[in-house]
């Protein structure tokens, strides 16, 4: 009967072991769920997103503007040019006053004062103000240039409805395109062109700087 005893209490100690490795692994089995369903109670409840509530753009955004590259260019053509330039020493003291880069024979303003190039374009800065003739002058010269343009008048005027009846532009105008590299030389227009209200300007072929 000792022998039975014991074999019960052993018995029952081996059914409290295993139901408590029961309860153990139920509860680590409760904790993972727990933690399996902490982001779902955290955000409540939810609904997919339908099709037909998505935003499909039909034309790509636009290009950035290269506004910086243009305040530079605007910049660089502001300084290009300088009202302070003396070019008295630069002129050929001729009839009519005349400009020609150094190494280009005094033939080459003959034969532009003579219409040898053909007016391809022209500025007339009638109205303006000094700093908007300037700019637009520069701006004039460089897309002439750009484009292949070989001969083009600019108009200044003669200066009849300036205060004391002076040109007030013709000076600055021969200062401004003696600064420009794209122009090789210029001379007072022919009557038929303007006279001593013009100048023709001789610029410089595409693809060659001085």
């Amino acid at each position: 009967m000792h022998d039975l005893g014991a074999v019960a209490r052993q018995l029952r100690e081996e059914q409290a072991r295993l139901e408590a490795q029961a309860k153990e692994r139920r509860a680590a089995a409760a904790r993972r769920e727990a933690e399996h369903q902490l982001f779902s109670r955290a955000v409540g409840a939810i609904r997919p997103l339908r099709t037909r509530e998505r935003l499909h753009l039909s034309d790509p955004p636009p290009l950035p503007l290269p506004v910086q590259h243009w305040l530079d260019e605007e910049r660089v053509l502001r300084e290009s040019i300088s009202d302070d330039f003396d070019v008295s020493t630069l002129l050929d003291t001729d009839d009519q006053l005349s400009f020609r880069r150094p190494g280009i024979g005094v033939e080459i303003t003959q034969r532009l004062r003579a219409g040898h190039w053909s007016i391809q374009r022209q500025l007339d800065l009638h109205g303006l103000r000094v700093d908007e003739a300037r700019e637009a002058l520069g701006q004039f010269i460089r897309n002439a240039h750009k484009n292949g343009m070989r001969c083009v008048r600019v108009v200044h005027g003669k200066g009849l409805g300036s205060p004391g009846k002076s040109p007030v532009l013709k000076s600055r105008v021969q200062r401004w395109l003696v600064q420009k590299s794209e122009v090789l030389a210029f001379v007072q227009a022919r009557p038929m062109d303007g006279g001593a209200g013009a100048l023709l300007v001789l610029l410089q072929p595409v693809g060659t700087r001085q």
